[in-house]
């Protein structure tokens, strides 16, 4: 193994903070990481990590030598990523990990094109609404909807997502129709939640964010199950606009309250911290970006 491939180790050893861990991800066994590592620290005479029962940590050494071993790796990938051919024909793997109704709705049709367009890029497609952790789990590029980042997130936002509250036309003309937020509290509310029945909805209010409660006997974490829950005449549901707009379209649901808007989604495409972005990822964020865009 040579001095650039002993520091890409030393740095996912680091970030992951297990010698199995690694081993794992990169299909070796764990004894080949931990001799590549002693060998490493053999060679540098000072020891990089203080081994436990439980956990790696870094020494001083270790701490010092993983931020230099990140610029110099951060600046070899950029140096051959500018003159590499990819720079014209982007070619590799990506790992992406993907909201379910969203990345099956509106991102599957732009990825599969993406996929026709570069046939040299191979992608790794992961549907599922949890929270990944990029670092420890591989990925290159996670797609996420959110209100709010973390400060620590390295992401680009991509797309907006429009926010609004349904019911059937039946539930409303069994119940009434809502004329201000804080009438959501005498009504059946579908809430989206991943844990829990208790939760509030937010609108504007004369230019003011304000929350209101509201009270959900049914309750998911997916937006498709709660609006088909609503065209049935279960209750009312907030939903993002690419959930919704096949129900709307098809008579099934009404949008209510629109004169109270709800604060925009934003869609995100959120990088691993401390790594130089591949042109096929750049690439790839470009054709997702300008695809929502449309």
């Amino acid at each position: 193994m040579d001095r650039l491939d002993a520091m890409h180790l030393f740095v996912r050893v680091a970030e992951l903070g297990s010698f199995a861990a690694v081993a794992q991800q990169l299909g070796l066994a764990r004894s080949v990481v931990t001799r590549q590592i002693a060998a490493l620290e053999a060679h540098l005479g000072v020891k990089l990590m203080a081994r436990s029962t439980r956990r790696l940590s870094l020494t001083s050494a270790g701490t010092a030598y993983l931020e230099k071993c990140r610029v110099i790796l951060n600046l070899v990938e950029t140096a051959e990523t500018d003159v590499a051919e990819e720079r014209v024909n982007p070619r590799g793997n990506i790992r992406i990990s993907l909201p379910l109704s969203f990345g099956l709705k509106r991102l599957a049709p732009l990825l599969l094109e993406f996929s026709r367009r570069y046939p040299e890029v191979g992608l790794d497609m992961d549907y599922s609404d949890r929270r990944v952790n990029l670092i420890e789990e591989g990925i290159d590029l996670s797609i996420r909807i959110t209100r709010r980042l973390e400060g620590s997130d390295i992401a680009r936002r991509i797309g907006t997502a429009r926010m609004l509250a349904v019911a059937s036309p039946d539930y409303l003309a069994r119940h009434g129709r809502p004329q201000h937020p804080a009438e959501l509290a005498h009504h059946e509310c579908l809430g989206y939640t991943v844990g829990g029945t208790g939760q509030n909805w937010q609108f504007m209010v004369d230019g003011q964010l304000a929350s209101f409660p509201v009270r959900s006997r049914i309750h998911a974490n997916n937006g498709d199950v709660l609006t088909e829950a609503a065209a049935q005449g279960l209750g009312i549901t907030l939903q993002p606009d690419f959930i919704i707009d096949g129900f709307l379209a098809a008579g099934r649901i009404e949008a209510v309250l629109t004169e109270f808007p709800v604060p925009e989604l934003g869609i995100y495409a959120m990088l691993p911290s401390n790594r130089h972005v591949p042109h096929r990822v750049r690439v790839l964020m470009d054709a997702l970006a300008a695809g929502l865009a449309v």
